[in-house]
């Protein structure tokens, strides 16, 4: 008597298979996250910690010092001017940004062109929304803290 033999795939076969083509998918979706996003990101974080140094020295400076949105990127007015060997403080004058297609608008207060940043410990609370392509990002202080990406609405 002879016994067919069926040939095929088990059951844990086709499950290690269906796994690593799960993984394998996983690892194409994050190499190819939208650059936009990241992009802007990276923006957001540089221009949040700029903003905040700025204010700091305003605080110990006890000068007022202005941010503004300048054609090609930004400006800081009243901060003293960089010197060599100073380190990735912001200086006064105009910054590029680093990609040349964000754009910056001041949301809050309303109506305002610049941000004033100091020298009173407490400002008046701030937005600022920047693009990049399709892609928006908020930041924004209430005042007391610092710059930080927003995820409510005002």
């Amino acid at each position: 008597m002879h016994r067919a033999h069926h040939r095929g795939f088990t059951l844990l076969e086709l499950m290690v298979v269906v796994a690593i083509i799960a993984m394998a998918t996983a690892a194409v979706t994050f190499a190819l996250r939208d650059d936009s996003g990241t992009r802007l990101e990276r923006e957001a974080l540089r221009l949040s910690a700029m903003l905040e140094s700025a204010r700091a020295q305003s605080l110990t400076s006890g000068l007022p010092v202005v941010w503004r949105v300048r054609p090609q990127g930004f400006e800081f007015i009243g901060l003293p001017r960089a010197r060599a060997g100073d380190g990735p403080t912001p200086s006064e004058g105009q910054h590029q940004w680093l990609n040349a297609d964000t754009a910056a608008l001041v949301l809050q207060p309303p109506g305002a062109t610049a941000l004033v940043l100091g020298p009173e410990p407490l400002i008046p609370a701030q937005r600022i929304a920047l693009g990049l392509g399709d892609r928006r990002l908020v930041l924004a202080t209430d005042g007391l803290g610092p710059f930080r990406v927003a995820t409510d609405t005002p």
